[in-house]
């Protein structure tokens, strides 16, 4: 087994933090995590409102570190351990970031937008790694702690890097962008979500336009010509400096403009037109958001120097994103049925999408199309008629029975027709066990809300009730791809 390439050397990281290190050392990995440590990771002890990663310094040594960044000495480590001392370990964090950013030579690439951030992260990391060596945030690092340290674990060797920034404050994402001076910037949408935070969806749009903070004068920023904050943006571009600004869409004058596309339960066929030429490709994940989402993706490439006919056929294996769209097969006791995981956010754009996408799939024999779904955060005064708004388009697209969970779905809940009511709970732990007593046979069942709805254990309980294999708690075994929206 080869051994990973050298991130860091004790020497290349003093030099980044201004921090002190006694010990040589050389780590193939950096991480804040005690729990998903790497052998080889220099693990990174970070202080949080309800934590201290220097608690957890001899636990990432047990695990493999080879040292620990911190700023006093932790509790249970030897005075000979390898310690990198600095006066604020987030700072330090940032300052490693910086660092392997200044190193790179890779065409670097942000993403940010109201929906769709990861899963379009996710598509353009696919086309370009199988074009180049290439690195991609992993999950959904984009926060403040996410973003350098994502940036600190970036290969010194990488010809593309492609990165997720998100927000749900103004003045967050700027930061970010500076940081990462991207020089390709892709805002994928602009819609209702964190409200709780913002007075209207042009502030919204603003706080995204923080993107282009971090770019240069030569960056491109690529923006969604059919939504209704893309004047905004551009013109937020143009008083950034940008000299370049391209549109994908539907609209007349988009750079990528969608020609046509025929949207099947699998996935999609489409054409575009890119400076005057017909393009045409198929896209493995189905819904009329990600044919969309797929303009701007190949816009992306092309501005990072990436072949657009090679990204063109990398999109008909894009995989689905964990808890954004992967579509499982559980074989219960009950007769098989199918399982739509897109538990790990919501909103109202991204629960109409799922609706659509859920709506093409094929029920079995006997079975029902059910929707099982928690609440949408953040949404702040207008929550519950943007939750109770969904009931229509919920029966429109064809479902059966429909469970909800939380306060804010309430409104929803309510809205339905009596026969598609199938339950209300205040939470998803206590929703749980209605939803596995009542599925069967058959059934399509999507399950949605935000991260904080903790709908994933839900997932988790439908997918133990496989018998037909030996199953990790919280696993199916992955059949098709489904609407990875988040």
């Amino acid at each position: 087994m080869s051994t990973p390439p050298t991130l860091w050397t004790s020497e290349d990281a003093v030099a980044a933090t201004g921090g002190t290190s006694r010990q040589a050392w050389r780590a193939t990995g950096v991480s804040i995590d005690s729990r998903t440590v790497a052998p080889g990771d220099l693990f990174v002890a970070l202080q949080g409102p309800n934590f201290d990663g220097h608690t957890f310094v001899a636990k990432a040594f047990a695990a493999g570190a080879v040292a620990a960044l911190v700023a006093r000495r932790p509790d249970g480590v030897d005075e000979g351990a390898p310690l990198l001392f600095c006066a604020d370990t987030l700072v330090a964090l940032e300052n490693l970031g910086r660092a392997a950013r200044a190193r790179t030579h890779a065409k670097i690439i942000a993403v940010t937008g109201s929906v769709g951030k990861t899963g379009t992260k996710e598509a353009l990391i696919c086309c370009l790694a199988a074009q180049a060596p290439s690195y991609a945030t992993a999950g959904s690092l984009n926060n403040h702690w996410g973003v350098p340290l994502s940036l600190a674990r970036l290969p010194p060797e990488c010809k593309f890097g492609v990165f997720e920034l998100g927000m749900n404050h103004a003045g967050e994402i700027g930061p970010l962008s500076r940081m990462v001076r991207p020089d390709v910037g892709l805002i994928t949408t602009v819609v209702p979500a964190h409200l709780e935070f913002f007075t209207s969806i042009a502030a919204i749009a603003n706080a995204k336009a923080e993107l282009f903070e971090g770019m240069a004068s030569g960056g491109v920023a690529i923006l969604n010509r059919d939504n209704d904050q893309f004047a905004r943006l551009a013109g937020a571009a143009a008083r950034a400096g940008l000299m370049g600004v391209q549109s994908f869409g539907e609209a007349v004058g988009a750079d990528a403009r969608l020609v046509g596309c025929t949207c099947r339960e699998d996935g999609s066929d489409v054409i575009v037109e890119i400076d005057g030429v017909h393009f045409a490709y198929t896209l493995s994940l189905p819904g009329r958001h990600w044919v969309v989402n797929s303009l701007g993706v190949l816009l992306a490439v092309r501005a990072a120097g990436g072949d657009l006919s090679a990204a063109g056929r990398t999109l008909g294996v894009l995989p689905a994103v964990k808890g954004r769209g992967v579509r499982g097969r559980v074989v219960a006791q009950s007769g098989a049925f199918t399982v739509v995981d897109e538990s790990y956010n919501a909103s109202p754009a991204a629960m109409e999408a799922s609706f659509q996408v859920t709506g093409m799939i094929p029920v079995g024999v006997g079975g029902r199309r059910i929707a099982v779904l928690g609440d949408m955060l953040e949404l702040g005064a207008l929550s519950s008629s943007l939750h109770g708004a969904l009931a229509n388009p919920l029966v429109a697209c064809g479902f059966d029975l429909v469970f909800c969970c939380g306060p804010n779905m309430e409104s929803l809940y309510a809205g339905l027709p009596a026969h598609v009511q199938g339950a209300y709970a205040v939470d998803a732990a206590a929703l749980t066990p209605t939803v596995t007593a009542a599925v069967r046979g058959g059934d399509v069942v999507l399950v949605k809300g935000s991260a904080g709805s903790r709908m994933g254990g839900l997932v988790a309980a439908l997918s133990a009730m496989d018998v037909s294999r030996p199953a990790k708690s919280g696993e199916f075994q992955p059949v098709a791809a489904a609407a990875a929206v988040s």
